[in-house]
């Protein structure tokens, strides 16, 4: 629930468009219960010959006799009083003046409600003689105009009150929303390698639509129905307030069982979402594999794992129906019972006319069955926004699960800090140096270990080692993508941890092997380094990276080509290409190429190295590769084997030194000649 509520002050920038809803709320609920007090007029127009002209005289008539027999009860009562001193016993005395004690109070009460009741008939009758024809079929007319008239204002006010809640939530959800792409967009790498995305855009989307429902029954169900119930029952409670109290002993079992379904519906909904996020990582991972799935003719057995993961998640996805389901029905029998034992109730009142049953008092005077109808359908009437309510709390907990799990997530600190307030790396001279760096992904599992290296400004420097050595990994701590667990990275002296991130950052420019392009023309992947770049710096890039060309000759639609998801609409090759163009037009200080021509054909690679030579004056280089080609252009090569640094130096030094690289030498070798 704590979750929940912190989803709710989301709201707090519209509350003045809640109070809003709320005062339509209310004027609903009012004309609500006044809707129902038609009945009273309507049965007496019905009544035996009389108009309401004549009824409102007739009981005018009846409350000033009963007053008046009242009067002349407390005339007697105050004579006994004064025959009590004949009474000889004192105990007797004490006896008699107790019994009057009583008397004479019950006696007032009758008197005060007696003379309440000609109050009310008196304003009634004004209201009668100014208002009212005496034709009866006129009279129904014009009681039934006033309530379509009432039923007009209330759907306008309900109206207005469910937009405004509408409205609220809809803006709190947005809001939220955001805060939760800010928040995760700016976590760690690594939380986007542990959980995937299967885990975070089921809480953006599914898990945030179910917390929007819960908020939307707050605001509106939770504000509304009670309000309409209330407005009943305190007219109800004007009517025979003994009565209405009756019809509310069972609302404490009421509360029990909604509680208890309450508690059932958060662990069933939470274990839904969880079901959908299983689905959510099945479809990625076929989808993002499909030509894997198809090539090894693996259809069936994907088919059969969505089918089982869809077959849990209906099984608790009946399970909620089910839950929800049963709430309104046994709220509802519930409801049935409380009102079934007011009207026998009420109907002994009527029919028998005792003012107490088995001493207890009842009812002031006897019911009329005008008014015990009267009653009767106000009480129904707040039992009708009472069964609404009944899955009020289950939705609730629903939105509370939801709520945890967005929440859970959107509480998750980076470990890398931006350090918005340390110190601004500008652009200049930059020297590398890896002084005893240690790190691993899993703890206890060493990837690198004792990393000592030292790059100079305006250096290519090709990392080579077998797959797993950790060359991937050791440039990915250069921008922070990871933190080492030892040890320290220094750029010009100045340890990177204790400078500003996004500063840090700006300095380096990386390709990475899986070339990711975004769903967007060719201009604006290349621009995406560099938003502000001009159409002449993009063409320069991209003739820089070897992409020009084929965009124009190739692309019908030139820069303004959509590249598609991830880029599928291209080769390998020309995907690498733009993805270098975006990396060059960085203009970083620090290049990280990690296998940048693994895609391309010879030529292009030529031309590529040409490049990387015309790049090195002002930035360092640093490149992962296996290619022997590639190798070509570093000014120096280091051997990475287990996590160690085992050896560095140029091409001919390491072939005479590093049996590591003499190996992967000749395998170059073997599978160029093969």
């Amino acid at each position: 629930m704590r979750n929940f509520i912190r989803a709710l002050r989301f709201a707090w920038p519209w509350r003045f468009r809640l109070a809003g809803s709320v005062s339509f709320a209310l004027l609903a609920a009012v004309l609500w219960s006044l809707n129902f007090t038609a009945i009273y007029p309507i049965l007496k127009i019905f009544g035996p010959g009389e108009n309401l002209q004549s009824w409102v005289d007739k009981s005018i008539d009846q409350c000033e006799k009963q007053i008046a027999g009242l009067d002349q009860k407390m005339a007697d009562v105050k004579l006994e009083a004064l025959n009590i001193d004949k009474e000889a016993d004192a105990e007797g005395k004490a006896r008699i003046k107790r019994h009057l004690s009583a008397k004479t109070v019950k006696v007032e009460g009758e008197l005060k409600t007696a003379q309440d009741e000609l109050f009310r008939f008196h304003i009634v009758k004004k209201f009668i003689d100014n208002y009212c024809p005496t034709d009866r079929f006129q009279t129904l007319l014009l009681v039934l105009l006033a309530v379509v008239i009432a039923v007009v204002l209330r759907g306008l006010a309900e109206f207005f009150q469910e937009s405004m809640v509408g409205s609220v939530v809809n803006r709190s959800l947005f809001k939220l929303r955001n805060v939760f792409f800010r928040r995760a967009i700016h976590l760690d790498v690594s939380n986007f390698g542990e959980a995937g995305t299967h885990e975070i855009m089921p809480r953006l989307t599914s898990d945030i639509d179910t917390l929007g429902g819960g908020m939307k029954t707050v605001f509106g169900k939770v504000v509304a129905e009670p309000l309409k119930a209330v407005a009943c029952i305190v007219v109800a409670a004007w009517i025979s307030w003994q009565l209405t109290l009756l019809c509310l002993i069972l609302v404490p079992f009421a509360l029990l069982i909604l509680t208890r379904f309450g508690r059932l519906m958060k662990r069933a909904t939470r274990h839904l979402l969880d079901g959908m996020s299983s689905m959510f990582k099945i479809l990625q991972e076929v989808f993002q594999g499909i030509r894997i799935v198809k090539a090894f003719a693996r259809e069936p057995r994907e088919r059969r794992r969505f089918h089982k993961a869809s077959r849990e998640y209906f099984n608790k996805a009946m399970w909620v129906v089910t839950l929800d389901a049963l709430t309104s029905p046994i709220i509802e029998i519930m409801t049935v019972i409380a009102m079934s034992a007011v009207f026998l109730l009420g109907a002994y009142l009527v029919l028998e006319k005792p003012t107490s049953i088995l001493g207890i008092p009842i009812a002031d005077q006897p019911l009329e069955r005008e008014t015990l109808l009267q009653l009767y359908v106000l009480l129904a009437a707040a039992a009708d926004p009472v069964r609404r309510l009944s899955n009020v709390y289950t939705r609730i907990q629903a939105g509370c699960a939801a709520a945890d799990r967005v929440f859970n997530y959107m509480d998750k600190e980076p470990k890398i800090q931006s350090n918005s307030e340390s110190l601004i790396l500008e652009r200049h001279h930059k020297d590398i140096e890896f002084r005893n760096v240690c790190f691993s992904y899993v703890p206890g599992q060493v990837l690198l270990e004792g990393i000592d290296l030292d790059i100079k400004q305006g250096e290519i420097v090709a990392f080579v080692g077998k797959n797993g050595c950790g060359k991937t990994s050791l440039l990915n701590l250069l921008p922070r993508f990871y933190d080492p667990d030892h040890g320290s990275i220094l750029i010009d002296g100045i340890d990177i941890r204790g400078v500003n991130l996004r500063s840090l950052r700006k300095q380096i420019a990386v390709v990475t092997q899986d070339m990711f392009l975004f769903d967007d023309t060719i201009f604006n992947n290349i621009a995406y380094s560099h938003p502000k770049a001009t159409r002449e710096q993009v063409e320069a890039a991209a003739r820089k990276a070897q992409a020009h060309a084929f965009i124009l000759s190739d692309l019908s639609n030139g820069y303004e080509t959509v590249v598609g998801a991830e880029g599928k609409k291209l080769s390998g090759g020309q995907r690498q290409r733009i993805c270098l163009a975006r990396a060059f037009l960085a203009d970083p200080s620090i290049l990280i190429l990690d296998e940048f021509t693994s895609q391309n054909d010879p030529e292009a690679e030529v031309y590529l190295h040409r490049t990387m030579h015309e790049l090195r004056h002002g930035r360092t280089i640093l490149l992962i590769t296996h290619r022997l080609h590639t190798l070509e252009v570093a000014d120096r090569i280091v051997v990475l084997d287990e996590g160690r640094v085992a050896a560095s130096g140029t091409h001919l030094e390491l072939m005479k030194t590093c049996p590591i690289y003499q190996r992967l030498h000749d395998v170059q070798q073997k599978r160029l000649v093969a």
